[in-house]
């Protein structure tokens, strides 16, 4: 089967349409259920990223996630009707084409990027990351996030980084964008604070379900903050 793709679209708003956002997102979900070619979708709220608790949502950042059958199809939702909806009061819009380089683990029970074949890749990937809490680790994993999130603007290579969430409460999840693989891999494996962490959620239970996901960057258009992500000074 070929490799799906999958886009990643962020929009920002003014605090003014703030009830149109949310109203969009409600829609969205069953508008989605119709849309020819769309193998998995979620609209998703964010966060600045810097604590990635409940206390760091973004109000004026909103992002759909979806993975296509093929390039026609995310093609033709792009230049579709929901797409223009948000365009229309949002005064910011990044927009990023991924290929699924690794997965590990189920989101809602679904493998929703496939089982990529692992192969060489230069030039920048993206890191998404996904929990569902599990009850009795909740406030264990809010207390270990901080420091991660804090080392995380330090380090090399490091492009974006976004909290996503379905929920403000135990659906949880990142975004980042790296120069490179090295450089996502010396964060997930090489910084203390985060492989701590990564350390206690096998045998701590954290999470009733997880998942990872790493991507080859194919295309990127739009700003975020009012810049080019990938030509931003790496490791801010």
């Amino acid at each position: 089967m070929p490799a799906p793709v999958v886009v990643l679209q962020l929009w920002g708003v003014p605090l003014r349409a703030l009830p149109r956002a949310v109203a969009h997102v409600a829609a969205d979900r069953l508008a989605l259920r119709a849309v020819p070619g769309l193998r998995f979708s979620r609209s998703l709220g964010t966060g600045a990223g810097r604590s990635f608790g409940p206390g760091d949502a973004d109000l004026r950042r909103w992002a759909l996630l979806t993975v296509w059958a093929d390039e026609t199809a995310a093609a033709a939702f792009d230049s579709g009707p929901l797409v223009a909806r948000w365009r229309r009061f949002a005064d910011e819009e990044w927009t990023a084409r991924l290929r699924p380089l690794a997965v590990r683990g189920r989101w809602g029970g679904r493998e929703p990027f496939g089982r990529p074949v692992p192969g060489p890749h230069t030039g920048p990937v993206a890191a998404l990351t996904r929990a569902r809490l599990a009850p009795d680790g909740a406030l264990r994993f809010w207390r270990a996030v901080p420091p991660v999130a804090a080392d995380l603007h330090r380090a090399p290579g490091l492009l974006l980084g976004l909290g996503i969430g379905e929920a403000p409460l135990g659906w949880q999840g990142t975004f980042t964008l790296w120069r490179d693989q090295d450089a996502l891999t010396g964060f997930a494996y090489g910084r203390a604070a985060h492989a701590a962490v990564v350390a206690r959620t096998g045998h701590e239970r954290w999470y009733a379900e997880e998942l990872f996901a790493r991507f080859a960057v194919e295309a990127a258009r739009g700003t975020v903050r009012g810049a080019d992500p990938l030509a931003a000074p790496a490791g801010r």
